[in-house]
């Protein structure tokens, strides 16, 4: 390939079907922007599987042909900014690439220069990427709950916790001192789980049927990633001044509560949202509980080849 060439996995509406090929592109295909970005690392989000099957609540991409990829990591190659010169290595989270721009899945992005900040001293970008957006949530959402002040002695339920979102939030909480139950519908999932610093696992279905609105206190917070009757359940079983986070909708987005968890128990409902979060909430987290390269599961590393994230998928 030319200097102008590069791969990207691009997305087509074919008589209403979403194909998904690996093509050669020209660099003067990207849409317009301050800042060419070579990207060295993405990764497959919740998003990106809905992009790239057209499955789920809505359609993810807003237009074809398309490059799907909400977040990537990679060395600027030219900058019209004076904010990032040629060299810097940078990442992107957020801000609806791989939505309503074309993405990271590609070895070439060109994206705002606002939508960059500058990759953190001390970390690769294959490990800013095994951490993604993904990550960047979980660490928004512990930050949440530890700024309510939530009660250490109690439990704090990860709905989801084997995905994204749920592990890095297990790891995260495990070293802010936190007791984590982790909730998952996969039981082989249990020993990564302790892994990661649960102290217990439960089933998914524990929390998944119709309950009633309020419930024996046991949690002190919650980070949910599934949304419905889920959220619903650990909402009615948050302690006294509790707090829970919302952030996921995999089970629906429907909310089948009542107030009383609010006006009974002084519960705390904080919805968390990644995408246009401009301050970076990192810093806020206890200097013991930030996510460096050293403490990063290992199978948050697997590294997947281009062509084999079309054929997965």
């Amino acid at each position: 390939m030319t200097s102008d060439e590069f791969q990207g996995l691009l997305l087509r509406d074919v008589d209403g079907a979403i194909t998904a090929t690996v093509e050669t592109l020209q660099t003067s295909d990207l849409p317009d922007g301050d800042v060419t970005v070579r990207v060295e690392y993405s990764d497959i989000n919740y998003k990106d599987g809905m992009a790239i099957t057209g499955i789920g609540h809505r359609r993810i991409a807003q237009f074809f042909p398309f490059i799907p990829g909400i977040d990537f990591a990679g060395v600027v190659g030219d900058s019209r900014s004076t904010r990032f010169a040629p060299g810097d290595r940078v990442v992107l989270t957020g801000w609806g690439v791989g939505e309503k721009w074309w993405g990271g899945h590609a070895q070439k992005a060109r994206v705002k220069a606002e939508w960059l900040v500058p990759l953190p001293d001390g970390m690769t970008t294959r490990t800013a990427m095994a951490l993604g957006t993904a990550g960047f949530t979980a660490m928004l959402c512990v930050d949440a709950l530890d700024r309510h002040g939530i009660d250490r002695s109690r439990e704090v339920l990860v709905t989801g916790a084997a995905g994204g979102v749920g592990s890095v939030s297990v790891m995260l909480l495990k070293r802010l001192g936190y007791r984590v139950v982790a909730s998952t519908g996969r039981a082989e999932e249990e020993d990564y789980l302790r892994g990661l610093g649960a102290a217990s696992v439960i089933a998914r279905s524990e929390l998944s049927e119709p309950s009633q609105p309020l419930l024996p206190e046991r949690r002190a917070g919650v980070i949910d990633t599934v949304g419905s009757h889920t959220l619903a359940t650990a909402l009615a079983a948050t302690v006294y001044d509790g707090a829970v986070t919302a952030v996921g909708l995999v089970a629906g987005r429907d909310l089948p509560t009542t107030v009383l968890p609010f006006i009974m128990r002084s519960v705390t409902l904080i919805g968390i949202d990644s995408v246009f979060r401009i301050e970076i909430k990192v810093q806020a987290l206890p200097g013991d509980a930030r996510c460096p390269g050293d403490v990063v599961h290992g199978r948050l590393l697997e590294a997947v080849p281009q062509e084999d994230r079309c054929r997965g998928l």
